[in-house]
Parts: structure tokens; sequence; C-alpha cells
């Protein structure tokens, strides 16, 4: 049998590098769309130019039978935009779905779009985990892009099958932003005031997301038109997060207990709201639906994901 061609956009990335090896192990042939020729992991690659500016993905898809579209504008820490909104949706929205219509004309088999959970909302509903069904309610413009491009992926596929996956927080070998800060504060031995925060988040591994992506495109799971939630089936409060981290890197976590409601407000005065969300709320999610569909659950505890997460 022919080895199956996958195209990967944002194939350079957190995510699209550890794809592309992990489907290569698989015995796939990848191909990766990016802004530019470059050297990588995989067996060739396209030049789709800039994704805010109507992408080129003539040529891109001959021969594809899966294209997992990972690449997206994130969020942005400082906002250089006049119109973010219209930045989000030129690259997250539109790409997305001038890529997926290019995917029908190539007679792709599967669309699989990594979307995101915050297309739900940043903290679990009534204290339960987020569960797929539920409503979506975009708190910002990033999200909003986000679920702009699943609902007309989904409203004009015909004879591509559209899968659609949202992570909760990523981590992994190479992670930056706000989980290597958290590395970084244990690291350095900082005495840190969240002891007394009670919340559940979920996480998910790299490779725990890489694996579940590859399975997203076997053609024996009837699962086209799903939207998924994913996690490492292991929820942790923050101070818990902290103190598996610090375990990691064989360096106790210094917490010390300090009222919440006082926490946030500090943040909140300080410009920082989004920040105290993310440490103080809580965000999980139930992806038994996946792990049903696919026949498969995550393999490594946090303990051992973390290890590898901060191994030199």
């Amino acid at each position: 049998m022919s080895e199956r061609l996958a195209l990967v956009t944002g194939a350079n990335g957190f995510v699209g590098r550890p794809l592309v090896e992990h489907l290569k192990s698989r015995g796939w042939r990848v191909r990766a769309a990016l802004r530019s020729i470059a050297a990588g992991p995989w067996d060739e690659c396209v030049a789709i130019g800039d994704l805010a500016q109507e992408p080129n993905w003539a040529g891109s898809l001959r021969g594809v039978d899966t294209v997992f579209h990972l690449a997206a504008r994130v969020h942005v820490m400082r906002e250089t935009q006049a119109d973010p909104l219209d930045a989000f949706l030129r690259v997250n929205r539109d790409a997305t779905v001038s890529l997926a219509q290019a995917s029908e004309q190539a007679s792709v088999r599967r669309f699989v779009y990594l979307s995101s959970l915050k297309v739900l909302g940043d903290i679990s509903p009534h204290g339960r985990p987020f569960c797929d069904t539920d409503q979506p309610v975009p708190p910002d413009a990033y999200a909003q892009s986000k679920l702009e491009a699943e609902t007309h992926l989904l409203a004009t596929a015909k004879t591509v099958e559209p899968v659609i996956l949202r992570p909760p927080l990523i981590y992994g070998p190479r992670v930056g932003a706000n989980f290597r800060r958290m590395i970084d504060w244990v690291a350095r031995g900082w005495p840190l005031p969240l002891g007394a925060i009670d919340n559940r988040r979920s996480l998910v591994f790299v490779a725990h997301l890489v694996e579940a992506l590859a399975l997203l495109a076997e053609p024996h799971f009837a699962i086209a038109g799903r939207r998924f939630l994913i996690d490492d089936s292991q929820p942790v409060s923050t101070p818990d997060l902290l103190r598996a981290i610090g375990r990691a890197l064989g360096k106790p976590a210094r917490l010390f207990p300090f009222p919440p409601a006082m926490l946030k407000t500090m943040l909140s005065l300080a410009g920082r709201g989004p920040e105290a969300i993310r440490l103080l709320g809580s965000l999980e999610v139930d992806a038994t639906p996946l792990f049903e569909a696919l026949h498969w659950r995550p393999a490594l505890s946090l303990d051992a994901a973390l290890r590898e997460t901060v191994a030199p």
C-alpha cells in the first residue's frame, strides 16, 4: 500500500513539528505548508505566503489524503493592529475557509482543524467540566475567529470530512508563554502567593495532542463533522500544578496562602485580569467522547509529562 500524504500547516510550530515527527513514525509522508520554504523533518515543503494575505494553496494539495490545519494567529501580548478582530478573522477564519475550499477541489479526504477550548469560554460552566455540546461563548477576538472558522468549515464541507479538536492549555518541550513563566517561577525559587487557590484546570501534553490528531485522520473512525475536546484526563489545581513542576525540576515550589479574592483584585487593578482568570478560575473539560471515539486514552501521567517538558 502506498504511503498516505498529509499536508500540515504550521508545521514548524510548537505542535506542528511534533505532529510531523509523529506522522512520519506512523508511515505517513508529510508536506509542510509554510510562509516560505524551510528545512525540517518533513518530506516536502511548499511556500504559501502570508495567511493574512490570501495564501497560495495551488499545488500544495496534490495527492494529499488529509490536511492538518494548525497555523493560526494566536494571542498577542502587545496588540499592534488597529482592528484586532479583523486581523484574527483574516488568518483564522478566511484562510481556513480558502484552504477547505481548495481541499474540496483537490479531493482531500479529511480535514483536521486544530481549534481551541477558548471558543467555549474562559471558565467552566456552573462548576462542571465543559463538554463538546456546550454552547460556545467566545470571550475575545481570538476565540471568536476560531469559532467562525469552525462554523464555516462545517457548513461548507461537501466531499471533504471535517473534524475539529479543541485543546485546553498545551504544554511540553519548548513550551513558552504563561506555562514557561510558571516553570521559571519555580526554578528561581520565588515565593508564590498561590497556595490557597482551589480550582481545577485541564491541560494536554503535546505528545498526547499529536497522537490524537493523527488518530483523527484514520478512515475507519466515522467522525466527520464532529467537534471534540481533549485533555490529559488528569485535571489539576494551580497549586498542585506548581508542586508537580517542582517535582519535575527537583526543586520544591515555594507556595504560601493568600486570599484568592484579594489576589484577583490586585491582578485586575494591575491590568492583568486574564492572568487572574487563568491562575484562579477552573477550566475543566470532559474528553470522554474523544476517548471513546478513538478507543484511546493519554498514556503519560502529569509527572512523567512534566519531566519531559522541563528536561534540558
